[in-house]
Order: structure tokens, then C-alpha cells, then sequence
């Protein structure tokens, strides 16, 4: 699938098939976007070589006309390996997806899990769920290690030319130690509230004054991230909607700390090793989602309903996230750049 997060928890399997098959020409097959906050695979994944082309089909579709186009695109590629890096789904999902790649011409498959392959086990010590991340390198281990521990695996490989972006939109403010805020989310169930990100921002500068803030995240965010904020008088800029992906992911690598609630834009911050702290939901299972690394500080409330994977909550109100205070958030900050609570 080809939203942001989903693709940046792929990228040491990315990393890794291009270990393993150095000299093969690897064409992704994903889906056209599905919304305008969740861009296509192509746009996390640009020039970086990970793969030199695409073939798109549409999330859900029945139409056979267009499943027999497909099959006869793949079958004319005449793939010597398909690696299967979906989700995690049902069996009987997964056994008609083997069917149809075997009839498309893929005389060998890597990555169908079986029932073993879809568990996600908890770790008591630690009280987080195996993340997807893991789960995916573990269905391909036959190719090789996919190096998860290492931030060379979680590499975009941004040009030289993103990165010059990044640096003429900062302008002024790439001299400064940088807070970077994404607080929108396309789902309701992760929304920590406007009100909430401009409390937090407010304090923050108090702490931080020699700071510069940014905010990054899609057009339909601009106006919102304004007034998050609202109450940061020194330097800031908004960049939502002003940036490929990719040029956010340059823009973040500036970044000492990068806030936001669980979505694409912690995902890429993860991606340049910038700490991250994070408004979670717990729509979703605990660790599953969270980004990868092990500097973040995630505020994660257990709830009698979690795990519930809402995208629109109504009947318990996000208390989840209504729950988490913005001295919770601000004492997590502080936990990464040092300050005392004052």
C-alpha cells in the first residue's frame, strides 16, 4: 500500500531486495492514492534507485476487465521474483493474492506469510506489540537481514537537490536548533485537537526562545497549523503543502525534535534519526505503529477500548487522546532536549 507511513515502515525491506537482487530491474506495484494527505509510494520514494519504476492498480477494485490488464502487464514483465510486502491480512486474502500473481507469470514469491507470519506477539518487558516494520523483515528474512537497528536501512537517499531545497525554503531559520510540528491528521481517531498544539507551542517557546518553529503537512493543514501557531512569537514557517515529501524529510533532517500525533510526517522525521514526540492514539495496538528508533517519547494512553483501529471516534470521544495533557507533552520534550521544567 502506498501511503506514507506504510512505505517508510518498508524501507530496510526496500534496502534489503536491493541488496539481494543488485543488478534486477524492480518495479513496485501500488495503489493510485487513495487520499490527498497520504501521498503514493512514488513520492516517498523518488530517486533513491530503492526501485526504478511502477505499476499502479486501483485499492479494491473488482472490475475483472481491469485485474486481467494487470495480470497481462505483470505477465509481460515476466518477473523472475515477486516479494509480497502487504499488510497484514487474512489467509484466504493471501491465498487468492498468491493465485493471481502465479496466473500473472511470477515463477517465484517472497514474503506470503503464513499464519505464523500474521501473529503479533507482545513483549511483556516492554508492553509493545512486534511492530509492522519487524514484521515485514520477517517475512522476507529468506533474502537476507534487513538491519533494522541500523539508520542506513531507514534511508531515503535525498538528493543533493532536496536537501538545497530544504535549505533555500529555511532560509534564515536553518541556522537555528529547529522544532518541527506536523499536527495534522487525515483521521479524526488521531486528531490530539488545534487547541491542544497551540497550548503546547505556546509553552514550548516560553522554554525555547532561541528556537525556530516549522510546521509541515498537507494544503488542507496550513490553516490549522497557523493557529497551533498562533502564540509563537520568534521565528516560524509554514510549509504545508509546499514540499514534496521527500523535500520535508530534507527539511527535518535540521530539525532537534519533531512533534505531531501518529502520522506520515513522524514516520519520515524517524526516517533522519530526528527524535520524535508523539500525541498516540490507541485506535491502534501499542509498538505496531510507533516510529522506528528508540529516542522518542511516545504519550500512549491504555484505554479500555484500544485496539479499537477507528478512523472516526464518537462514542468515547478520543478520550485516548483527550486524556493526554499538554504538560505531559511539553515534559516529554523536555526529556529530549534537556530542559528542566520551569
Amino acid at each position: 500500500m502506498g501511503s506514507l507511513g506504510d512505505t517508510v515502515a518498508a524501507l530496510p525491506c526496500f534496502h534489503l531486495i536491493a541488496r539481494a537482487f543488485p543488478q534486477a530491474e524492480r518495479v513496485l506495484l501500488t495503489n493510485f492514492p487513495v487520499h490527498t494527505k497520504a501521498p503514493a509510494a512514488a513520492a516517498v520514494l523518488g530517486g533513491s534507485g530503492l526501485v526504478h519504476g511502477y505499476m499502479r492498480y486501483t485499492v479494491g477494485t473488482r472490475n475483472v476487465g481491469e485485474l486481467l490488464r494487470l495480470a497481462w502487464k505483470i505477465r509481460r514483465f515476466r518477473p523472475d521474483v515477486l516479494v509480497y510486502l502487504m499488510f497484514a491480512r487474512p489467509m484466504k486474502d493471501i491465498r487468492r493474492d498468491r493465485l493471481f500473481f502465479q496466473l500473472a507469470g511470477a515463477r517465484r514469491i517472497e514474503g506470503l506469510p503464513d499464519e505464523e507470519g500474521l501473529k503479533r506477539p507482545l513483549d511483556p518487558t516492554t508492553g509493545l506489540y512486534m511492530s509492522e516494520s519487524v514484521r515485514l523483515a520477517r517475512t522476507i528474512s529468506a533474502l537476507g537481514d534487513a538491519r533494522l537497528d541500523e539508520q542506513a536501512s531507514w534511508s531515503l537517499c535525498l538528493t543533493a537537490e532536496e536537501r538545497n531545497t530544504a535549505a533555500t525554503v529555511l532560509g534564515s531559520l536553518k541556522g537555528l536548533p529547529l522544532i518541527v510540528c506536523g499536527p495534522g491528521t487525515k483521521m479524526q481517531a488521531k486528531d490530539w485537537g488545534q487547541e491542544n498544539w497551540r497550548a503546547l507551542l505556546a509553552l514550548l517557546h516560553f522554554r525555547y526562545p532561541e528556537s525556530g518553529l516549522v510546521l509541515i503537512g498537507a494544503p488542507e493543514e496550513s490553516a490549522m497549523s497557523d493557529y497551533a501557531a498562533g502564540e509563537w512569537a520568534g521565528p516560524k514557517l509554514n510549509l504545508c503543502g509546499r514540499l514534496t515529501p521527500r523535500e520535508s524529510a530534507a527539511v527535518l533532517e535540521h530539525a532537534v525534535v519533531f512533534l505531531g500525533p501518529d502520522s506520515g510526517p513522524m514516520h519520515l522525521a524517524a526516517s533522519v534519526g530526528v527524535p520524535c514526540v508523539i500525541a498516540f492514539s490507541a485506535a491502534g495496538l501499542p509498538g505496531i505503529w510507533f516510529p522506528s528508533g528508540k529516542k522518542h517519547q511516545i504519550v500512549y494512553h491504555q484505554t479500555s477500548c484500544q485496539g479499537c483501529l477507528l478512523q472516526t471516534c464518537t462514542v468515547e470521544a478520543r478520550r485516548c487522546l483527550t486524556s493526554i495533557t499538554v504538560a505531559e507533552m511539553a515534559a516529554a520534550v523536555d526529556r529530549i532536549l534537556g530542559c528542566k521544567a520551569l
